[in-house]
Parts: C-alpha cells; sequence; structure tokens
C-alpha cells in the first residue's frame, strides 16, 4: 500500500508539474525502451561485450528516470513551500493576534523548528500577512464609518458624500477611490431596501 500512495502522490506532482517538467519525463521513457529492444538483440546474438555495453545505457536510462521524477518532486515541494507557509502563518498570526514582526516569526520558529532554515521567507510572509490583515481591519472600518455617515447626511449625490467623508475623516484621504465604489454600493443597497 505505501507503494500505491507514493505512485499517487507522484502522479498528482506530475500533473501539477510545469509543461516542460513533463515533456522532460518522456525522453528517458523512449530511451529505456530503445534500450531494453536492443538488449533482447544483443541476448539472441549472444554477443557480450553488445550485452554489457547496453546494460549500461539501460542504468543510465533508469538513472535518469529516477533523477527526473525527483527533480519534478523537488520543484513540487518548493512551489508548494510558500501556499503551505502562508496558510500556516496566517492561521499562527489570527490565533496570536499579534502585530510585532519580529516576535511572531520568533514564536512561529519556536513552535515549528522545521522552518528554522526559512527566516527570510517567514519574515517576508508574515508582513504580507499582516499587511493584508491591515488593509481588511481599513476596510472594515471604513464600511462601518462610511454607512454611519450616509444615514446621517442623507446626501443623495455621491461625489458630495465622498468630499464631506474625507473633509471629516483625512486619516480615509489615500483610500478615496475605494470610498467613492463604497459609497455607490451603500446607495445602492438603501435604495433597494
Amino acid at each position: 500500500m505505501p507503494r500505491c500512495g507514493r505512485l499517487r502522490s507522484f502522479i498528482s506532482e506530475y500533473c501539477e508539474s510545469p509543461r516542460i517538467e513533463k515533456l522532460s519525463f518522456i525522453p528517458p521513457f523512449v530511451i529505456l525502451s530503445i534500450e531494453i529492444i536492443l538488449i533482447i538483440h544483443a541476448l539472441l546474438l549472444k554477443e557480450i561485450y553488445v550485452i554489457i555495453l547496453t546494460l549500461i545505457l539501460l542504468t543510465i536510462s533508469l538513472i535518469e528516470i529516477f533523477l527526473v521524477t525527483f527533480e519534478i518532486h523537488e520543484q513540487y515541494q518548493r512551489s508548494n513551500f510558500g501556499k503551505i507557509l502562508t496558510i500556516r502563518l496566517d492561521d499562527y498570526i489570527t490565533e496570536k493576534k499579534e502585530k510585532n514582526v519580529k516576535k511572531i516569526v520568533a514564536d512561529f520558529i519556536n513552535q515549528f523548528p522545521e522552518y528554522k532554515s526559512h527566516r527570510n521567507e517567514i519574515y517576508h510572509t508574515t508582513c504580507q500577512i499582516l499587511e493584508t490583515h491591515q488593509e481588511e481591519e481599513i476596510d472594515k472600518e471604513l464600511i462601518k464609518e462610511l454607512k454611519k455617515f450616509i444615514k446621517r447626511k442623507k446626501k443623495v449625490n455621491v461625489d458630495k458624500i465622498v468630499r464631506s467623508f474625507v473633509k471629516k475623516y483625512p486619516k480615509y484621504q489615500p483610500y478615496r477611490a475605494e470610498i467613492y465604489e463604497k459609497t455607490c454600493q451603500i446607495m445602492g443597497e438603501n435604495k433597494i431596501k
């Protein structure tokens, strides 16, 4: 059963690998099949030196197949490393609710020592995740403030609402385009109600 599991995982890795790697896996099998035909022919001829040379070529082909398989596996692991790390880090940051990048990285490595050699990747991924979380918080806060503001002002013109909102809350000045978009959405929802 373990062999079947390995075979299934390799097939999924092979299917997800880039086209060039898939194509690089074909020539060794073509050469292997030709060498099998040659070795059968050499055995029928009973020529020792031809049999030995063909066996050497057959062995080289088998080694090449093994190396290509290993390379596909390594490439798959590298490409999925970032995804797995991001998911784990995001869960960790959400659970711990820590904002200090240095502390998050140190605590994460303490909890998951297998990532010790990937400190730089953890640092950069943590920064990206924290930035995303901050943008999500700002977005939620912006929508909440904007809904309250629109209810109080009862203005119909979106431009006037955006202008007065940005005047009242200058910290949202960089998000003027988002404010405009969200104001249109909120006003559209209000009209439907």
